[in-house]
């Protein structure tokens, strides 16, 4: 082949190859744009946009008093985009960023102001378009952040980035933690008012789309097109707060002054069947008490004397039995059994069955039972069963432990022992809320009602749902048999084994000491280092009985009796809730004199004073102790505010209404008119500024 021919083929080669690839790319394109082009543009715009969660604002948990048991506090995390417009040259950049850092530095007083100045050269130096420059930013703090030098500039010409987390607080910390729990999507189980009631708190949260620009800076695309979030409705619990203070207090001293393991106490309102206050404290390894574990609700354990309540009804209310009947109270051999009844405190001879109840005989009580339904034994469990004892009480709160209360069907029911062990608290297992209900219907004129922690469910300041205690048996026994019971407990304060502890010369009150020792598992009773359970159940007063009140300390060392060891915190408990609810009679203000008082708001002194000087009327200051003779005046009350606190603008007009609120530092939502009638907060409540806060005037 010449030379020249040689030469044309290698160009016809390679020009022949070049249209090849050419067509192939040309192919590849329309392919790519005609074929796979929605999969492509599908795959960039998910790549170069996303649908960010917002989260919605979670609703608030109340005690019944209107204070705030938990509540959501916005928290800002701070961010900045290096590169921003503002600061694009590095001269701007130079002189802008110590006067940034000087600020951050006063402000914050963590760091030198050199520090941040590093801090912010590094991330320029890198061009970081998302650099953390703080966590954990109050609303306060953000607003006077945001006129920092280059913040001041704006979002995408200063480059500062602003994140808002919601945090969880408890106002009153440690008060009644456990009962208000907590809700974490990574927790199985709920715990508290606080998993229980979720659905309702958490709301529905918002969406927005965003676009990611270059750097990783994410923007939002359309802010008109946001999903808004919806926020979650806030929860009325019963809890009284001060009596929720006043519960724990107690507990932990009897738990310390008993050297003891843990324990609970349960305040209940009789009629009602609403939990005022709830405490649980567990020992921890450094010798302090924390509520770790929800015992009332979830501790299950044999009840001990407590229990007795349950057998003496059963006995009267068969007619096996009467108060006056004699029985011997000495030691008591089970029949066909080795096994011996005695009591620690020693035999008190024969006595009737009001004063073996009184004493709280073991040996007594598991005679009669056993004398009474050895040979039908399933006629006393059954008693127990009509009454719903084996039952859960289906609370409002998760975690309700499963009451164990045997029967002859049983295959660890020993025919000759199990029914004289029931008789004084062995052999089951029981929570102390359900031990304090039974006693509560016993209060109630026999009506038997599952206990409620939450009264109401509010979205916006509107209810949305209302609860009710459920009844569980109307009527546990006859009125008579009803009747002689509460003769009974009263007997046990003023003459038997809680007289010298727990008796009140103000008030009375009724109850029943438990003493029990608890079972090691598999080791069961016998065990080389016994524990003991003290506990104390009762109702108060007696006469016209308002609260219920259940007190169990848990293994403690320095004495194990349950007027001993449970009975003091239960009579201080009940001492504080009698004086401050019941004992007290408080006098309305009264005006004496025949002048007829204008119709007045509450607002502001000086400017009420000023009103009263121009009509030439006489202020007079009334108070709730002393009476005012308005014939030569008229009486108003002043207004205080305590700072840090939610005013009380009952009774006051809507611009006076909004000046008291607007001062205290609450975002306020207004519906009505004419005079404040209510307010979803109430006056004097401990909540965090900035919070939402509803008035109702009429």
């Amino acid at each position: 082949m010449s030379i020249r021919k040689s030469i044309l083929f290698n160009v016809y080669l390679a020009f022949g190859l070049i249209i090849l690839f050419a067509g192939a790319v040309v192919v590849q394109l329309c392919r790519v744009q005609l074929v796979q082009g929605d999969k492509w543009k599908a795959m960039a715009h998910e790549n170069s946009t996303r649908v960010k969660i917002i989260e919605a604002d979670r609703g608030n948990i109340f005690s019944a008093d209107g204070s705030l048991l938990a509540t959501s506090v916005p928290e800002y995390e701070l961010h900045m985009d290096m590169m921003a417009a503002g600061i694009a040259d590095d001269k701007t950049f130079d002189e802008q960023i110590e006067l940034l850092s000087a600020q951050m530095s006063k402000f914050f007083k963590d760091q030198p102001a050199s520090a941040y100045s590093r801090m912010f050269r590094q991330a320029r130096k890198e061009k970081s378009r998302y650099q953390l420059v703080r966590r954990n930013v109050t609303f306060q703090d953000l607003a006077v952040i945001r006129k920092f030098p280059v913040f001041s500039l704006g979002r995408y010409k200063g480059g500062l980035i602003v994140d808002l987390h919601n945090n969880r607080i408890l106002p009153y910390r440690s008060l009644a933690a456990r009962t208000i729990g907590y809700h974490n999507q990574n927790i199985k189980n709920p715990v508290g008012l606080e998993g229980a009631y979720a659905s309702y708190i958490n709301g529905e949260s918002g969406k927005r789309l965003e676009q990611r620009l270059a750097g990783g800076v994410w923007i939002p695309v359309d802010e008109d097109q946001d999903v808004q979030p919806k926020e979650g409705a806030d929860i009325i619990s019963t809890i009284d707060i001060n009596f929720q203070d006043v519960a724990q207090n107690a507990l932990m001293k009897q738990l310390i002054k008993a050297d003891a393991e843990h324990g609970t106490v349960i305040l209940m309102q009789v009629a009602t069947g609403a939990v005022k206050a709830v405490a649980n404290f567990t020992r921890m390894p450094d010798g302090t008490f924390k509520e770790k574990y929800n015992y009332a609700i979830a501790g299950n354990q044999d009840p001990g004397s407590t229990f007795k309540v349950a057998s003496y009804m059963a006995l009267l209310e068969d007619r096996m039995v009467d108060t006056n009947t004699l029985v011997n109270t000495g030691e008591y051999k089970v029949p066909g059994n080795s096994h011996v009844i005695k009591d620690s405190h020693g035999s008190i001879g024969v006595v009737t069955v009001k004063k073996a109840f009184e004493e709280s005989s073991n040996a007594a009580v598991a005679f009669l039972v056993n004398r009474a339904y050895n040979s039908n034994q399933a006629r006393f469990t059954n008693h127990l069963y009509n009454w719903h004892l084996n039952e859960k009480m289906g609370l409002q709160i998760p975690g309700e432990a499963t009451p164990v209360i045997k029967t002859p069907k049983n295959a660890s029911w020993n025919k000759n022992l199990t029914l004289p062990q029931m008789a004084y608290g062995y052999e089951m297992q029981m929570t102390p809320l359900k031990m304090l209900s039974f006693y509560n219907a016993i209060a109630n004129d026999g009506k038997y009602i599952s206990p409620i922690f939450v009264t109401e469910i509010r979205r916006l300041g509107n209810t949305i749902e209302r609860f009710h205690a459920r009844t569980i048996n109307d009527k546990i026994c006859s009125d008579i048999t009803l009747g002689k019971m509460r003769g009974m407990l009263e007997g046990v304060v003023s003459e038997g084994t809680g007289k010298n502890i727990i008796r009140s010369d103000v008030y009375k009150i009724a109850g029943k000491t438990g003493t029990a020792q608890v079972a090691d598992n598999a080791k069961g009773y016998r065990t080389e280092k016994k524990q003991y359970q003290a506990s104390f159940c009762g109702y108060f007063p007696a006469d016209h009985p308002k609260y219920s009140l259940i007190v169990v300390i848990n293994d403690p060392k320095n004495g194990y009796y349950g007027a001993q060891v449970a009975g003091p915190a239960f009579k201080e408990i009940a001492d504080k809730v009698y004086a401050s609810t019941l004992g007290i009679e408080r006098a309305p203000v009264r005006y004496v004199g025949n002048t007829t008082l204008p119709k007045t708001k509450q607002g502001n002194v000086k400017a009420l004073k000023q009103v009263y000087g121009q009509l030439q009327l006489k202020p007079l200051y009334a108070s709730l102790n002393n009476s005012v003779d308005t014939s030569s005046g008229i009486a108003f009350e002043d207004t205080k505010t305590k700072a840090g606190t939610v005013p009380n603008v009952v009774g006051m007009g809507l611009s006076d209404a909004l000046y008291f609120m607007g001062n205290a530092g609450y975002k306020v939502t207004v519906r009505g008119s004419g005079t404040v009638s209510s307010q979803s907060v109430t006056g004097g409540s401990l909540i965090p500024k900035g919070s939402k806060i509803t008035i109702e005037l009429e």
